[in-house]
C-alpha cells in the first residue's frame, strides 16, 4: 500500500501532521518530522511522541488518525516541484514493549510511542 515515492518523502525532512477527533467531532492536530518515522515490514507506521496528549484522549474514543506529509525534494505529479501524502488509518499508543524500547533508545524524548496501521494512502501532488 505504501509507495516508493512515498519512501522517497520520508527519507526527507518534512512536517508529519496527524489529526485526530473524539466524540465531539472537533480536530486536534498535532506535528512532528518525517525523519522520525519508521515503518514496519507490516507498513505500520511508527513515531516517538512526546506530548500529543489531546490527541490520546481522542484515540480512546476514536481510533481513526489522518496523517499528513511531504516533501519539496521529491518530485510530483507532473514534474510538480515537491509532492505529499494523506493516510487515514486506526492508531494506538503504546508505552511498553519491545517496539516502544527500540525507538525509545533512538528517540529518548519520548514517552509514547504511536502506531498507525494504515488503512488508505493517497499522493496529493
Amino acid at each position: 500500500m505504501l509507495s516508493k515515492k512515498f519512501y522517497e518523502v520520508i527519507q526527507q525532512e518534512g512536517v508529519v501532521s496527524v489529526t485526530s477527533w473524539g466524540n465531539d467531532d472537533k480536530p486536534n492536530v498535532r506535528c512532528t518530522w518525517n525523519s522520525y518515522l519508521r515503518i514496519m515490514e507490516d507498513e505500520r507506521i511508527l513515531a516517538p511522541i512526546a506530548g500529543f496528549t489531546s490527541v490520546q484522549g481522542d484515540v480512546v474514543k476514536n481510533d481513526q488518525v489522518i496523517l499528513t506529509l511531504g516533501s519539496r525534494e521529491v518530485e510530483g505529479f507532473n514534474n510538480y516541484q515537491g509532492t505529499g501524502f494523506l493516510i487515514e488509518g486506526r492508531a494506538r499508543f503504546t508505552d511498553s514493549g519491545n517496539e516502544f524500547e527500540q525507538m525509545k533508545a533512538e528517540f529518548p524524548f519520548m514517552n509514547k510511542l504511536l502506531e498507525v496501521t494504515v488503512e488508505s494512502t493517497k499522493q496529493l501532488l
